[in-house]
């Protein structure tokens, strides 16, 4: 099918033909064409694991998607091709060689763990476990010590440690393949075009999007919602519109509609909780009516840990032709994300919440959502032509990628995903569940610890205060033996405040923790809840 392209003119809303953008393309872009081909460049260091720039494939739930890059029938390789806005494919690179692939370039993410003392914390979920001692030496950063301690990493609420594998992708890129992308005719060029395409394929395979262009790229969660707001707010929401929200959200799922609602007159409701932080779903749809325009809610709250009814939340604002957010960043490391399934308009999250890199985050779209959204910023690469009396901007993702992007992160995003895609991401959610429901009771049962938020369902997330202790204190006193929380408003002072406290102390858990870092943890607030420390 081919791409649509608007004008930003006075015609913006009629579409121009791939036809007629192809004759523009052609003066512009006029050259001999040739083979697409794989990056090229020397293995890794033998010291680090073997990390290719185009990975293996990741398990799908959906079906394999046609490419709308290519031809109706040719379906999306390990390595993908760019098109010029032709009717007729066109490769987008132009060398007239295919270059000489180095062999010895690998083709997985090595997580191909060494036997372990039979003492490893393992989960299990069926017949294969997580071999936890194993995974924690993928991640370097967990060998450091803090105060003459073993680091535990208890913050991965704001943000997850990297592994081996993200860390040399990321260097190998720089040494082997950095160059601008979708532009030049020169071989880096295709090499890092391949890598951050690779990227986008491999990430919509991990959250089972029907296209690779409903992907968009973007600096992470906050720019996602924001890029929403601005963009497709603008020009859908007028004075009196709805704009339906969760007591639960980040400021950054918060503040956008705020300023959205300035502009536009839009009114902002609110959906509630109860005492335990269950989000009141009853209450949600008595807010949901004829003038909603846009339902905005967390799939995971970053300061409690409740984890919500999305896909109910996303049925409830179709039924009153609201288009749907999901702000998935607190979801997508814990628990297997499905698009397709839970429906939503749009989905987003960050990288670096699911051991990925910073400064990269995705925003996903439904086909229909997109084309109903205009461009956010101008520039470079999301255009088509431009004169000086108008502009023609490509379909997306180009369309929201303006610009130079966070290539050699989006890169790492890919190998993020692949690495946990290959560790599992149902035998992840187990392990997870396993370490909040042994922490749970052995933190409530602490003289003076209150917890907040006790939901039906959480997610690697507990929120406590102590007893005549300020949470900077409880903080400061689990650094001094080598533990990191946060202690502060984790950017969620509505839903703080809704429990009447200011901060929480707030340990949140990934797969590479253990019992023994929580053990290690309870014994610091229980000497400090009873005078010690």
């Amino acid at each position: 099918m081919p791409r649509e392209f608007r004008s930003t003119g006075a015609d913006s809303e009629l579409p121009v033909s791939a036809a007629e953008l192809a004759k523009l393309a052609g003066r512009l872009y006029a050259a001999p064409t040739g083979p697409s081909f794989p990056p090229t460049g020397p293995s890794f260091p033998p010291t680090g694991p073997s990390i290719p720039s185009t990975g293996p494939s990741i398990p799908s739930t959906g079906p394999t998607t046609p490419s709308t890059a290519g031809s109706a029938t040719e379906e999306i390789s390990a390595t993908p091709q760019f098109y010029f806005t032709s009717e007729t494919a066109q490769p987008y690179y132009f060398i007239d060689e295919q270059p000489v692939v180095d062999e010895d370039v690998p083709t997985t993410v090595d997580i191909d763990h060494p036997a372990v003392p039979t003492t490893a914390t393992t989960a299990t979920t069926g017949d294969q476990p997580l071999d936890v001692a194993a995974v924690r030496q993928d991640f370097p950063i967990l060998s450091e010590t803090v105060n003459g301690r073993p680091l535990v990493w208890f913050d991965n609420a704001a943000t997850t440690q990297k592994p081996k594998a993200v860390i040399d992708r990321i260097s190998y890129f720089y040494e082997h393949e950095n160059s601008n992308i979708h532009r030049a005719a020169h071989e880096l060029a295709a090499r890092a075009t391949d890598a951050y395409e690779d990227a986008r394929e491999t990430t919509r395979k991990f959250i089972n999007a029907p296209r690779a262009d409903d992907v968009i790229f973007v600096r992470g969660t906050t720019e996602a919602v924001n890029l929403v707001a601005q963009s497709w707010g603008a020009k859908h929401l007028g004075e009196g519109d709805e704009i339906v929200i969760t007591h639960l959200e980040h400021h950054a799922n918060i503040v956008p509609w705020q300023l959205i609602s300035q502009r536009t007159g839009a009114v902002i409701r609110v959906a509630p909780v109860d005492d335990r932080g269950n989000l009141l779903l009853d209450e949600l749809e008595r807010l949901v009516g004829p003038r909603t325009k846009i339902v905005a809610a967390t799939h995971v709250s970053n300061a409690l840990g409740t984890v919500t009814p999305a896909k109910k939340i996303v049925e409830i604002g179709h039924r009153y032709g609201a288009r749907v957010l999901i702000d998935g960043a607190q979801s997508i490391p814990h628990m297997p994300i499905d698009v397709v399934d839970l429906g939503a308009d749009f989905f987003v999250f960050s990288g670096h919440k699911i051991v990925g890199p910073t400064g990269i985050g995705v925003l996903y779209g439904t086909e229909d959502a997109l084309a109903d959204t205009p461009p956010w910023q101008g520039g470079g690469n999301m255009i088509a032509d431009v004169t000086l009396e108008r502009a023609l901007y490509q379909g997306p993702p180009n369309k929201f990628e303006a610009g130079t992007g966070n290539i050699a992160d989006a890169v790492g995003l890919g190998t993020a995903l692949r690495y946990v895609a290959d560790l599992g991401i149902e035998r992840i959610a187990a392990y997870e569940h396993f370490l909040l429901e042994y922490a749970t009771p052995r933190l409530a049962a602490i003289p003076g610890v209150r917890i907040i938020g006790t939901a039906d369902e959480k997610a690697s997330v507990l929120s406590f205060v102590l007893d005549g202790h300020e949470p900077l204190e409880v903080g400061k006193a689990l650094n001094a033996e080598g533990i990191a929380v946060r202690a502060g408003h984790h950017c969620a002072q509505p839903i703080l405040r809704r429990f009447g406290v200011e901060q929480t102390v707030r340990p949140s858990f990934a797969f590479y923790n253990t019992t023994d870092e929580i053990d290690a943890f309870i014994d610091v607030v229980d000497s400090l809840a009873r005078g010690g420390v």
